[in-house]
């Protein structure tokens, strides 16, 4: 299941999205989860510390490598150059799986906390008013375009901030959306925002009510959001003293079935393949004529395989590295 933390900056996205790897992971299941935020602290929310992040290369700085790597003998694709962010896989793709030795998850997967981490990486000083952050989030939409995830696998990504997470069709990609909302008017402005577009696309979207504090915060919630509300946090000892370096024991019980309430609404959606594919040709054309065509000098149409269908099914026919 690939799954998406969003919410507003403050939210508590960021620590909620590294507690759910975490809980995925202390149960023996595979889980990936990816930084794809601007601010890039999903690593030291799992415990990551400053050297081992500085060893990790970021998805974002080798781009053109992992898109060589993934259009393998792909006719449609005639060199990294003409692939973007939104090409989706075909016939001679190469295609990943959460638990292979593929050189996209050799290179930019580390270790930490039973969860295998990839981040997207900084906004450098050479990016400054000639790039955009999208830009190294495209590694991520690839990734996932390019990914067969099977049952009780998982991908955590901790998202940019409000509502930019719909700047582009990476948005599309989830099974599951949780949004962390806090009991404030701020907080559901961006649950509203999120709620229009994720209808439009059939996006699964989830309420995660943050920093509740008493029956009024969840009654606020319930008010605003009301059956979209999955779950509640409130206050934790054992994250603040975590944050602090101090951390023993584990978390609050009451935290930990908040946690396990989202997976199984996580494990509860259903997994639909030819949608997925559906919507990846869809915002491919969408993109194609906005900009890429122009960018590449090609009509990217041409790189859609309309007999291809994704899922376990193309593992037959796909170049696969287990």
């Amino acid at each position: 299941m690939r799954i998406a933390f969003v919410g507003k900056g403050g939210s508590g996205k960021t620590t909620l999205s590294a507690l759910f790897a975490q809980h995925l992971g202390r149960s023996n299941a595979p889980v990936v989860a990816i930084d794809a935020d601007i601010n890039q602290h999903l690593g030291s929310a799992l415990g990551l510390d400053e050297y081992e992040a500085c060893s990790m290369t970021p998805l974002g700085s080798q781009l053109a490598g992992i898109k060589d790597y993934l259009r393998g003998d792909n006719p449609r694709i005639t060199s990294a150059d003409a692939m973007v962010k939104t090409t989706p896989a075909g016939s001679g793709s190469r295609l990943l799986r959460l638990l292979g030795t593929d050189p996209v998850h050799a290179r930019h997967t580390h270790d930490v906390s039973g969860v295998r981490l990839m981040v997207t990486g900084s906004f450098e000083e050479e990016d400054l008013g000639v790039a955009c952050y999208h830009s190294k989030l495209g590694a991520v939409e690839l990734y996932l375009n390019h990914l067969v995830d099977g049952p009780g696998e998982y991908v955590v990504v901790d998202m940019t901030a409000g509502a930019d997470s719909f700047a582009s069709g990476l948005f599309t990609r989830f099974d599951m959306t949780f949004l962390v909302a806090e009991p404030t008017r701020k907080g559901v402005s961006v649950y509203r925002q999120y709620r229009e577009h994720a209808a439009e696309f059939d996006v699964p979207i989830a309420v995660v009510g943050n920093k509740v504090t008493g029956p009024d915060d969840e009654q606020f919630l319930r008010e605003h959001v009301g059956d979209d509300l999955l779950t509640t946090f409130g206050h934790s000892d054992w994250v603040r003293a975590r944050e602090q370096g101090r951390a023993t024991g584990d978390l609050e019980p009451q935290h930990r079935r908040a946690l396990e309430r989202l997976r199984a609404a996580a494990d509860a959606t259903t997994k639909d393949w030819e949608h997925f594919q559906r919507q990846a040709v869809e915002f491919h054309l969408r993109n194609a004529r906005a900009w890429a065509n122009r960018a590449t000098g090609q009509d990217l149409a041409d790189q859609i395989d309309p007999d291809f269908q994704h899922g376990p099914a193309a593992l037959l026919d796909a170049v696969v590295v287990a």
